[in-house]
């Protein structure tokens, strides 16, 4: 830690994921998004890298309940017939993205919007829903971070470089520190994937799991008491 013109400054990861202090922002984890059956495979999207990547975030999932962290899933949603879509926004999904072929992603209350089934969200888990690809874009996350006390976001989930780089970027440019769980985290398209995290790294912390998991379990109640 240290103190740069009356600012405190966190310079270790330790400091930044404390439980006292971080959430965990599982992203987009969804059907469409990552199973077999769900819009992106019906677009032909290569699955391949989502089941590891599911495998860690619930890991991570488990450590940061057991550590008393905070969990919030960011929810990724579209109403029907494109009236939540700009043009400019079905520019990126339609022209950019490649999902001409079905562009019924995520759409409210459908069965490719929920929550994968294996880490599905418990009662005392947040949930914020979004339109765009930063969760802090037309959402409350922001308020909801304030009113918690929250100063770090450790961000896994799905997609690499859509949503979340979006949504690090983003809580970094609302004064939160991010973190961004490398091993948590896929897309469909792996030189992509390196590509985004080489920028991301430039930025803020790209870790592996086994960094966060092992400071969490240290930081769990029956373990911090016997330091």
């Amino acid at each position: 830690m240290l103190k740069i013109d009356g600012q405190v400054v966190f310079t270790t990861l330790e400091e930044i994921v404390d439980p006292k202090h971080a959430v965990l922002a599982v992203i987009d984890a969804q059907n469409d998004f990552c199973i077999e059956g769900g819009a992106c495979a019906r677009n032909g999207a290569d699955l391949s890298a989502m089941p590891a990547a599911l495998a860690v975030c619930g890991r991570l999932i488990d450590s940061a309940r057991a550590a008393g962290v905070q969990i919030i899933y960011v929810q990724n949603q579209k109403l029907p017939h494109s009236k939540s879509t700009s043009g400019a926004w079905m520019r990126f999904l339609v022209a950019r993205n490649a999902m001409h072929k079905d562009q019924n992603v995520c759409i409210v209350d459908s069965w490719g919007a929920e929550i994968v089934e294996q880490l599905k969200p418990r009662e005392d888990d947040i949930v914020v829903k979004k339109w765009r690809s930063s969760a802090f874009v037309g959402t409350n996350l922001d308020m909801i971070l304030r009113t918690n006390g929250i100063k770090s976001v450790v961000c896994c989930g799905f997609i690499t470089e859509g949503c979340v780089e979006s949504t690090a970027r983003d809580a970094g440019f609302y004064d939160y520190y991010a973190v961004v769980v490398e091993d948590a985290i896929a897309n469909y398209h792996p030189h992509v994937h390196e590509a985004s995290l080489t920028v991301q790294r430039t930025r803020y912390d790209v870790v592996p799991a086994a960094e966060i998991l092992e400071l969490w379990d240290r930081a769990m109640p029956q373990n911090a008491a016997a330091e």
